[in-house]
C-alpha cells in the first residue's frame, strides 16, 4: 500500500488543486497535511483576523474532506521538519506541495528538497494562473511593467482547473490537533473557507465590473481577495469561468487577476521587494508617529482617507480605490514610508499577502512598477469622482452628515 502527502499550504480547497490531484493519482492513500508553521508566527506576520479567517478554511477542508472518505491531519511546529517526520513515519514515496512566491515560501521548498530529494514534487502554477517565469522578457527574470507582461500573460497557456475529488483514501488512526480557535479585531469580517468562497462566487457576476468597479459605495467588487489569498479558491478556474463569459465586465476582472500574477511574479524573481525599494528612488521619508497614529485610526481630517481606513477597521478588508487613496495620502501627502502603511495593512488585512500589499504599496509610494513615480493621488479630486454623492463617507464617518453632505449638494 503506498502513501503519498499532500502538504497544503495557500491552497485550500479540493477544487483544482493539482497538488492534491497529483498525490491521489501516485499513492493508493494520501495524507492531506497542514502544518501551523511556528515560525509564521514568530516572524510576526499573523494576525488575528487572518487567524480567524484561517481557522474557517481548515475547518471546512476538514468538513470537505471527510466527504470524501477522507481527512485533515493537523500539526504544529516547522513545516519542514513536521512534513519530513511524518513522511519518514509513514514510508511515503512522494510529497506534494504547491509553490510559492515569498522569500519564506522558497526557503521552504529548497529545505524540503534538501531532506526528500526526488519525493518532493511542487507545483506551479497552483497559486496563480500563470505560474511565475512561465513569461518572461528576453534575458531578464520578470516583467517589471505590466502592460507588456499582461500581452505576453493573455497568450501564455493555461491548464485546464481539475475537478474536486469524489472519493479520497487516508491511512486510518492517525491522530491529529484540533483545528485552533481565534477571535478576530474587525466584527466585520467575512467567513473563511471553500464552500463559504464558492457560494459567495455563484452569488457575485462580473457583468458590470468594467463600470462599478473603481465606485467606492457601490462595493460591486467581487470580494473574492480573501479567499485567492488562502487559495480557496483557484485563480485558474476563476479566469476560465469569467473569460467564458462576454462583455467588458468579465475581461476587467480578467485583467485584475492579471494584475495579482504580475505582482506575484515580480515577488518570486525578487523576494527581497517584501520589505526593500523595488526601485530604490533615493527617498527620505519622514517621520512622525503622532501623524502616523491618526492615519491608522481614520483621524485625518480627510473625508475619503478616513472613510478608508475605518473601513479596513471594521471588515479587515478595503476596497481597492479606497487603498490606494489612503496609501497615496500617507507616502505622498505626509511623506511616510510605505513600510509603516504596508505593516499596518497587514496587520489587518484578511487578504494581506507579501506580493499584493508590499508591491501595491510600493506602486503608490512611487519605488516599484509605476512607470510614473511621483504620481500622487489627490484625495479631493478622487473622493468627487469615484464617490460624488459622500455614500461611501458617510457610511464610514457618520459623524460628517451635517458639514459633508451640505458641501455635495
Amino acid at each position: 500500500m503506498t502513501v503519498s502527502i499532500v502538504l497544503f499550504t495557500q491552497d485550500l480547497r479540493l477544487h483544482d488543486n493539482p497538488a492534491l490531484h497529483a498525490a491521489r493519482r501516485a499513492a493508493d492513500q494520501v495524507v492531506p497535511l497542514f502544518v501551523l508553521d511556528t515560525d509564521i508566527a514568530a516572524g510576526g506576520f499573523p494576525c488575528p483576523n487572518r487567524m480567524a479567517f484561517l481557522a474557517d478554511c481548515l475547518t471546512d477542508l476538514d468538513t470537505s474532506l471527510r466527504r470524501a472518505g477522507s481527512r485533515l491531519i493537523l500539526r504544529e511546529g516547522r513545516t519542514v521538519a513536521r512534513t519530513v517526520r511524518l513522511a519518514e513515519q509513514l514510508g511515503a514515496s512522494s510529497v506534494h506541495v504547491a509553490a510559492g512566491v515569498s522569500g519564506f515560501a522558497q526557503r521552504r521548498e529548497r529545505e524540503l528538497h534538501s531532506a526528500l530529494g526526488g519525493r518532493l514534487r511542487v507545483h506551479e502554477g497552483s497559486l496563480t494562473v500563470v505560474a511565475p517565469g512561465a513569461v518572461t522578457p528576453a534575458g531578464k527574470s520578470h516583467y517589471a511593467v505590466f502592460t507588456p507582461y499582461h500581452r505576453a500573460w493573455q497568450q501564455a497557456e493555461r491548464r485546464t482547473p481539475l475537478p474536486a475529488p469524489r472519493s479520497l483514501a487516508t491511512p486510518e488512526g492517525m491522530e491529529s490537533l484540533p483545528v485552533p480557535t481565534a477571535e478576530p479585531d474587525s466584527p466585520a469580517l467575512a467567513p473563511g473557507g471553500e464552500s463559504a468562497a464558492r457560494r459567495h462566487w455563484r452569488r457575485w457576476s462580473a457583468e458590470h465590473y468594467d463600470a462599478l468597479h473603481d465606485d467606492l459605495a457601490a462595493d460591486a467588487t467581487s470580494h473574492l481577495s480573501p479567499y485567492l489569498h488562502f487559495g480557496c479558491l483557484s485563480a485558474a478556474e476563476l479566469v476560465a469561468r469569467a473569460a467564458s463569459e462576454e462583455g467588458p465586465g468579465p475581461a476587467a476582472f480578467v485583467r485584475q487577476l492579471a494584475w495579482r500574477d504580475f505582482h506575484h511574479q515580480v515577488l518570486a524573481a525578487t523576494p527581497q521587494a517584501a520589505w526593500q525599494d523595488y526601485r530604490d528612488r533615493g527617498k527620505v521619508w519622514r517621520v512622525d508617529e503622532a501623524e502616523a497614529q491618526a492615519w491608522r485610526e481614520g483621524r485625518t481630517g480627510v473625508p475619503i482617507v478616513d472613510a478608508g481606513m475605518r473601513q479596513l477597521a471594521h471588515e479587515g478588508w478595503m476596497h481597492n480605490r479606497a487603498r490606494m487613496l489612503t496609501a497615496s495620502y500617507l507616502t505622498k501627502t505626509l511623506g511616510h514610508d510605505w513600510r509603516v502603511g504596508a505593516r499596518h495593512f497587514l496587520s489587518l488585512l484578511v487578504d494581506g499577502d507579501l506580493a499584493n500589499n508590499q508591491l501595491n504599496w510600493q506602486w503608490v509610494a512611487g519605488t516599484g512598477t509605476d512607470t510614473r513615480p511621483n504620481r500622487v493621488l489627490n484625495p479631493y479630486r478622487q473622493a468627487a469622482r469615484y464617490d460624488p454623492d459622500g455614500a461611501y463617507v458617510l457610511r464610514w464617518c457618520p459623524e460628517l452628515a451635517s458639514t459633508y453632505r451640505a458641501g455635495h449638494e
